[in-house]
């Protein structure tokens, strides 16, 4: 962990308040990497980085030789600034020469210790409400500080409103406002996000905010339609959570779910798509021609078409008494809020697939040991090669193959837990004050109307599928064929990982989004030629 008195001597830091400082390294990755690792590719976003010891080279790959530009040797040199100040990628390579310590804040933390946040939170590391906040601020980059409520800045944003007894949270906004335990909508609402749709009518209308979601609204606003996204939390979906997609077309170096998720907004939203968060589709009331969407709290709005991709559900641990636990120290996802709070402890990660891999490579920089507890032999039956070598290069990444966590204890948060030795039979007691869970996801359709079809998993049907399927139930009502991501209800799209048979890939999930509009267009225009 990175305190302030380490890094005050600094002559980076030298003419900084020490709040600054506080805040920076409230903010801050304790990165430890071994020689001949790279911090940073050439043309992939870039991080803020501080040496705090050891020697780093510049290095840019010219014709196939990779030439050193310039050594870093003294503690306080940095390196990032640029790229992040004019929000471009990295202009060459950063590479340990000998083993390195660095101070790491990536671009949302730098912007945090340099602008002043749009929010203040205070309340409780590990506490569930908290947790919330503060996972929906960072998903909906916000900017925000966050301030334990032990410590003495609390005092200066509650006030007098609450005892030192109330935990909170606590949230204060730009404008002054001090809000006690508010919803998440009601945080969204004071910072100027969409939480009710602005019209009755759309041509299309998008359920889930992730990358097929966010693909629609983009295409859809682009080519004209009026289009609005629907999104329960705020848009990015599990793919935003991730820390790094490395095998996404375009990108060699990879880039954070995060920075996808924040252009993919920018477009969508440059383009004229609407986005309204915070709030859940209940209920999808099938029509001739037009749809009925009815949201939480009773607002509905129609469209004539409607495309289905609000994704997948976290799958959860089958584990008795573990549900007191969420959000206090178990945690279904990355959870990368979470990274400060877990600095300098041991933490656990439940699964081996490449979500559980991107994210023990995000949390080593801050964890003390990572442990991956995997049900399988093997992480290659499961997680990709070069996730895997990635994992190695990591001294403390450690996983425990043929395994299973059988047992979560504490009192108000997760203090400990029981790991099975699946060969062994051999039952042992871990102290940690973290788990995060990657266990798969299910569909998320009980909801759906029985017209839509679905497989036996949940997962919606379209195209040929749906039409085999739909034989032997409500036959398909058109005397065309369905399109390739048409539901059984026609005018009624899905994309993304909720559709049945769909490849479980960020950049599937984009192409089916864009698919579904070119689809939803073909729809349209016959629409309008039957009614004229």
């Amino acid at each position: 962990m990175i305190d302030v008195d380490e890094i005050e001597p600094l002559p980076i830091f030298s003419d900084a308040p020490r709040t600054a400082l506080a805040r920076a390294c409230r903010y801050a990755a304790d990165v430890h990497v071994g020689a001949g690792e790279y911090l940073v590719h050439e043309g992939e976003i870039c991080n803020f980085y501080v040496l705090l010891a050891g020697k780093l080279e510049l290095t840019k790959r010219l014709r196939d030789i990779e030439r050193v530009l310039v050594s870093r040797t003294t503690p306080g040199d940095y390196f990032g600034e640029i790229p992040i100040l004019l929000g471009a990628t990295a202009f060459c390579n950063l590479r340990a020469v000998t083993a390195v310590r660095a101070m790491c804040l990536d671009p949302q933390a730098f912007a945090a210790t340099e602008v002043s946040p749009a929010v203040t939170v205070v309340g409780r590391c590990l506490e569930n409400e908290c947790h919330e906040i503060r996972d929906f601020l960072a998903s909906a980059h916000v900017a925000f500080d966050f301030i334990r409520r032990d410590e003495a800045a609390a005092a200066d944003v509650i006030g007098g409103a609450a005892g030192p007894e109330d935990g909170g949270p606590f949230v204060r906004v730009r404008d002054g406002r001090l809000m006690v335990r508010p919803t998440i909508r009601e945080i969204a609402e004071a910072v100027g996000l969409g939480v009710r749709p602005a019209a009755g009518d759309y041509d299309v209308a998008i359920i889930g905010g992730g990358p097929a979601g966010l693909a629609a609204a983009v295409y859809g606003a682009s080519e004209g339609l009026r289009t609005v996204l629907f999104e329960r939390s705020s848009p990015g979906g599990q793919a935003g959570t991730s820390s790094r997609i490395e095998n996404y077309l375009g990108f060699p170096t990879g880039l954070s779910g995060d920075d996808l998720a924040t252009r993919a907004i920018a477009q969508a939203s440059r383009f004229g798509a609407e986005l309204v968060v915070t709030r859940t589709v209940t209920s999808l009331e099938v029509g001739n021609g037009t749809h009925r969407i009815v949201l939480d709290g009773g607002d509905s709005v129609r469209a004539r078409a409607v495309v289905l991709a609000n994704g997948v559900s976290w799958r959860t641990l089958a584990i008795e008494g573990i549900d007191r636990f969420v959000g206090a120290g178990v945690f279904y996802g990355a959870a990368r809020t979470e990274a400060m709070a877990v600095r300098g402890q041991d933490i656990y990660l439940i699964g081996g697939g490449n979500s559980a891999g991107q994210a023990a490579m995000f949390f080593a920089n801050y964890a003390r040991t990572v442990t991956l507890v995997v049900r399988g032999d093997s992480l290659a039956r499961t997680m990709s090669d070069y996730l895997i070598k990635q994992l190695h290069t990591k001294e403390n990444i450690r996983y425990e193959l043929s395994s299973e966590v059988v047992g979560a204890f504490g009192k108000q948060h997760l203090e400990a837990i029981d790991v099975l030795d699946r060969i062994s039979g051999t039952r042992s007691h871990r102290e940690t004050i973290a788990v995060f869970v990657f266990i798969g996801a299910d569909a998320d359709t009980a909801w759906l109307p029985d017209k839509i079809l679905r497989d036996e998993h949940g997962y919606i049907l379209t195209g040929r599928e749906m039409q085999c399927a739909a034989r032997s139930s409500a036959p398909w009502p058109e005397e065309r064929d369905p399109f390739f991501l048409e539901t059984s209800v026609p005018g009624i799209f899905a994309a993304g990982d909720v559709r049945a048979f769909s490849v479980k890939r960020c950049a599937a999930g984009v192409g089916e989004g864009s698919m579904a509009i070119a689809f939803t267009h073909q729809y349209l225009e016959a629409a309008t030629l039957q009614v004229h």
